[in-house]
């Protein structure tokens, strides 16, 4: 089989907090898919980046008396360090300030003008005449007109409501406080209504291959009335327009964040000598694309995204595959800023190694449903499945053979169902990641597992040691021959149990495939794969999260 064309877009997380759990739950599908088509040995660009314009970043920029740059760099490099620590492996994580990523976005910006689908309207906006500048809805403060709480020109800040700031009361300029005024100001639009019927279509192709809450919430938003968007916003911090006449605007970030996309795919293509308009051509029969993302961006990749790539007129081939998270809870509570309730992945990655988070969220994750999680949780789900099934298998053969032969495991026939049973397993396996059906895939995984256990439970090699040698090495051959395959087929989800297995056992480097096995191996440097995690650190974590 040739090598295939696989392109995996991470959302770009926005560059004003730490990442929480809600990222990680979200962001870590692509993670695992570009491990199994790399063991695959198809051709990868997996790419995300920060998202590191738009308003609220330069709101709070103005209350810190700092730079919008300064916190968004801050935050990238946050990022940039916690993907790493959690073992994400992007082929590029970019940004939205780079120069590459703003030429991109200008020259793409450029070419939807030409082609009609962007188009310059007037419109009335809020204007101080103190500051001499027009106000963009972050900047606005004023009552709302539902409860009469204080509200910024795009949110209540006492009943949460959004808001359009045509709607909010008694307004002024958050800088000054001056009284604003209304005034005719020009801005470019993006034609999204003239793309329904195509959109339509592409709802309707891939009903299979989207995750359904996609299919659900994209029909959603094309039922209820596509509307022109605008495509330009009164600021200073962003991707320059490149059009006479709007140096005092920048590019809508709703535009620039998505292309993001193509800017850091084109980006890694150059670097390895690629043509990224070959890679990504939609008459490419050997492509296939991924985007993965939370609920709340599923308008933005299933409706927004395809239009712009439509717009551009690129013939790039539209989302394959959306594969939308759902939400995160934590304790039973919907996480947010506001409620002091966000847990963050750099928190979690001090009580737990990077594995077990990655577990826990790939098999316990929002797939299809909202999760709850908890520290008590991912103890619980560590013990039963890292430490009782996995780390068991592997820990009881390979510590009895280092005891009783010091690490020397015999050559011997394997047993031919065993085999059959771990060909298949690859394919199954295989066949859900292609789908992005992590869940299913890790559950055949445990069953794989569970079998090997019993297994090894039902041959007695605790008893052939004393009775039959030659049965006793053949069992142990098997499960040797279990552990390398078992080190292949966990890499995607559990990479550092994965690699300590290979050092163990001095195997190959990890390919999406059987992994086979001969001659005698010798038992290196033996090392337990998870520790148990003692129930009583769920006292311990809790103190420390009540002391900050």
């Amino acid at each position: 089989m040739s090598k295939r064309n696989i392109f995996i877009g991470g959302a770009w997380p926005y560059a004003n907090y730490y990442l929480h759990v809600g990222h990680l739950a979200a962001l870590l599908p692509g993670d695992i898919l570009a491990k199994y088509f790399r063991g695959k040995g198809d051709n990868v660009i997996y790419v995300s980046g920060s998202d590191c314009h738009g308003t609220p970043i330069t709101e709070r920029a103005r209350k810190d008396g700092v730079t919008p740059e300064s916190i968004a760099t801050f935050y990238h490099n946050e990022f940039t360090k916690t993907f790493a620590k959690i073992g994400f492996e992007y082929d590029e994580y970019s940004s939205t300030m780079t120069e590459h990523h703003q030429k991109y976005v200008m020259a793409q910006f450029q070419k939807m003008l030409d082609n009609g689908y962007i188009y310059e309207k007037e419109q009335m906006q809020d204007y101080c005449d103190n500051c001499q500048t027009y106000l963009s809805d972050r900047e606005i403060t004023g009552t709302c007109p539902r409860c009469q709480g204080p509200s910024t020109g795009d949110q209540c800040e006492n009943c949460g409501a959004s808001l359009d700031s045509s709607e909010v009361l008694d307004k002024h300029c958050q800088k000054c406080g001056n009284k604003t005024i209304m005034k005719t100001n020009k801005h470019l639009y993006f034609n999204l209504p003239e793309f329904k019927n195509q959109l339509q279509e592409l709802i309707d192709k891939n009903k299979n291959t989207w995750r359904k809450n996609a299919v659900g919430e994209a029909q959603k938003y094309i039922d209820t009335g596509l509307v022109e968007r605008a495509a330009t916003r009164q600021l200073d911090w962003g991707v320059p327009v490149p059009v006479s006449g709007y140096e005092d605007k920048r590019v809508y970030v709703w535009i620039e964040a998505v292309l993001g996309y193509l800017s850091v795919g084109d980006y890694v293509a150059s670097k390895r000598g690629i043509n990224f308009d070959e890679f990504m051509a939609d008459s490419n029969p050997n492509l296939k694309t991924y985007y993965v993302h939370g609920k709340d961006n599923i308008p933005f990749h299933t409706t927004i995204y395809p239009a712009l790539i439509l717009a551009i007129n690129n013939h790039y081939r539209l989302p394959d595959y959306i594969v939308s998270s759902a939400y995160v809870n934590l304790n039973q509570e919907k996480m947010s800023k506001s409620k002091g309730n966000l847990i963050t992945v750099n928190e979690l990655l001090e009580m737990f190694d990077s594995d077990t988070l990655r577990f826990y969220f790939a098999f316990k994750g929002p797939e299809t449903n909202d999760m709850n999680c908890s520290i008590e949780d991912i103890i619980q789900t560590h013990n039963k499945f890292l430490v009782g099934i996995l780390g068991n298998f592997i820990n009881r053969n390979l510590s009895f053979i280092n005891k009783k032969f010091d690490g020397i495991i015999k050559e011997a026939p394997i047993d031919e169902e065993i085999i059959n049973q771990t060909r298949q397993a690859f394919q199954i396996v295989g066949d859900y990641f292609e789908k992005a059906e992590i869940k299913n895939a890790i559950k055949e995984i445990i069953e794989y597992l569970a079998n090997a256990n019993k297994y090894y439970d039902s041959q007695k090699p605790w008893q052939l040691v004393k009775e039959n040698l030659s049965e006793f090495n053949k069992t142990t051959y098997t499960c040797t021959y279990i552990i390398a395959n078992i080190a292949n087929m966990i890499k995607p989800i559990l990479p550092n149990a994965s690699k300590k297995i290979k050092e163990m056992l001095n195997l190959p480097e990890y390919k999406w495939e059987e992994q086979t096995i001969s001659g005698d191996y010798k038992i290196n440097n033996l090392q337990i794969i998870y520790d148990r995690l003692d129930e009583n650190l769920l006292d311990s974590i809790e103190e420390k999260q009540e002391q900050k």
